[in-house]
């Protein structure tokens, strides 16, 4: 029983890199509405897993209980997604030189204090660090939305299953 958790964390990992692939191929822009269902489909595998886990034996209606087993889910989606990130950013150096490009125009216009070697810095130190940027996003955006995902399914199974 303790693996199942995994097994569905693996499968909405591997299915969430799949349609952002599919998105990236299909030249869908990143800033549609079809973005969203990447994060709806992390929903779904994690409340897959809290209703895999109510409906067992082993349920004992403990939020605890609940929660760890959406903990193992979202952990295991959030360990592939940081990977696919890392992989993906490495193997696409250009989009961390059109952000500095977004980002070296975003400072002409706005940052009039700067001077243009410190503004030269800025866009550096942007190339830099983009995938190390990207990881850290990817980690944290991941186990947060996860960990407000399976407190909230954890609690609305708790509520029904009591009633």
């Amino acid at each position: 029983m303790k693996s199942a958790p995994i097994y569905k964390g693996i499968i909405t990992g591997v299915a969430m890199i799949g349609l952002t692939l599919f998105f990236f191929y299909s030249k869908i822009a990143s800033d549609s509405g079809y973005q969203y269902l990447v994060y709806l489909l992390y929903a779904a595998g994690i409340i897959w897993t809290l209703l895999a886990y109510a409906r067992s034996p082993h349920y004992t209606g403990k939020f605890a209980n609940i929660f760890g087993q959406g903990f193992r889910c979202f952990i295991i989606i959030t360990l592939l997604m940081t990977i696919f990130a890392a992989v993906f950013s490495l193997s696409h150096p250009e989009f961390a030189e059109q952000d500095a490009k977004s980002y070296r125009e975003y400072l002409e216009k706005e940052e009039k204090s700067k001077t243009p070697a410190e503004k030269d810095e800025m866009v550096e130190n942007l190339k830099k660090h983009y995938t190390t940027g990207l990881i850290y996003s990817a980690i944290f955006g991941h186990l947060i939305l996860g960990a407000l995902i399976t407190a909230v399914g954890a609690g609305i199974i708790l509520a029904i299953r009591k009633t």
